[in-house]
């Protein structure tokens, strides 16, 4: 089964489309119906069915958007296989998105994108036709992008900014160490990063240039460490940005020169890890966590914002992805868990029905 695939705008969505009425929004909502990615006992993507459900109610403070396109994570692969405590049943994956606000003040009518820690998790997320978000979670989708690119921007980008700009606090001249530079988060990362205009060394399981990354270190052959004080005059980095964790831990802390920062987002294999404390004070380094989960609405939202500038200059390009037909959505989970998809799967809802 072939797909569409996007790797700059694609060519059927080039340009800015008109935003659907009101009166038709409004109508399709009347029908109190809609079609949502579900499941009810946790496991691989066989476990999940398109069903019909109620479409939900916004609260205050919250919108209803008609999702356009929605992108799946790994996280959401995630979700389903039961790997998060907090999920409940039954439930709806899905964090990121793209569409148009149907009901709620001041947005009603906008083409908006989003994400969301808690959609998929603790409410029901963006696999479906409507979904119901945090108003502060909201921000205008970038002229530059269809809502299929939009719609694959969220985690990546949102916790690579939250990790590199945030908390690392990144400045112009300083030399960024990204652990997992191919990943999702990588490239991300490595996009801000040059934005900031900071210097990259990328690390990752591959000899293979990665875009936007000035240096490669193939952590297959090459000692991480050794290679970073090889490239940095035997200074080391200011910040390090570690995508993997594990075995990757310490040999990114020890890339550091004196009074660097550290920032750690995830843990692949071995979640306890050790380092030499009297080498990590005398060097006077900061070791910081981010969970994109913790994240708040607000925040989220906010960090869109900025990304949209980003997006719409040009500076930022959107992933590559691969635009798949809501009715296919079980398909394209399982290709992901396979490992089968090269590029990002995104659900198109534009024709569900």
């Amino acid at each position: 089964m072939r797909y569409a695939l996007a790797f700059g705008l694609h060519p059927l969505l080039a340009g800015k489309k008109k935003c659907e009425s009101k009166f038709n929004a409004e109508s399709k909502a009347g029908s109190q119906v809609m079609r949502a990615l579900r499941f009810a006992e946790f496991g691989p993507p066989s476990v999940l069915r398109i069903e019909e459900v109620a479409i939900p109610e916004p609260s205050e403070g919250e919108a209803l958007v008609r999702v356009k396109a929605a992108a799946i994570n790994p996280s959401d692969i995630g979700d389903v296989a039961g790997r998060f405590k907090s999920t409940t049943l039954p439930r709806t994956p899905g964090r990121d998105f793209a569409g148009i606000v149907v009901q709620g003040k001041r947005h009603e009518g906008e083409e908006v994108w989003g994400s969301a820690p808690e959609l998929g998790i603790q409410r029901d997320g963006s696999h479906a036709e409507y979904v119901v978000v945090p108003t502060e979670t909201l921000s205008v989708r970038p002229n530059s992008l269809s809502f299929e690119q939009a719609a694959a921007i969220g985690i990546p980008y949102v916790t690579a900014w939250a990790s590199v700009v945030s908390a690392a606090q990144i400045q112009p001249g300083e030399t960024i160490l990204i652990v997992g530079a191919a990943g999702a988060v990588g490239q991300a990362a490595t996009q801000i990063a040059n934005w900031k205009q900071a210097h990259v060394i990328g690390a990752d399981l591959t000899s293979d240039a990665i875009p936007g990354v000035q240096w490669v270190v193939d952590t297959r052959t090459e000692d991480l460490c050794e290679r970073v004080l090889e490239l940095t005059g035997g200074k080391g980095v200011e910040v390090a940005f570690d995508t993997v964790g594990g075995a990757m831990f310490e040999p990114a802390l020890r890339s550091l020169r004196r009074g660097g920062r550290q920032v750690a987002i995830s843990c692949r294999g071995e979640a306890r890890v050790s380092f030499d404390l009297t080498d990590f004070y005398h060097n006077s380094s900061h070791l910081l966590g981010v969970d994109s989960y913790g994240l708040t609405a607000r925040q989220v939202g906010e960090i869109s914002a900025e990304l949209r500038r980003g997006f719409e200059a040009g500076t930022l390009k959107p992933p590559a992805i691969e635009i798949v037909p809501f009715k296919h959505a079980v398909d394209a989970y399982s290709r992901m868990a396979a490992g089968l998809a090269k590029v990002k799967q995104v659900l198109d809802f534009r024709f569900v029905n």
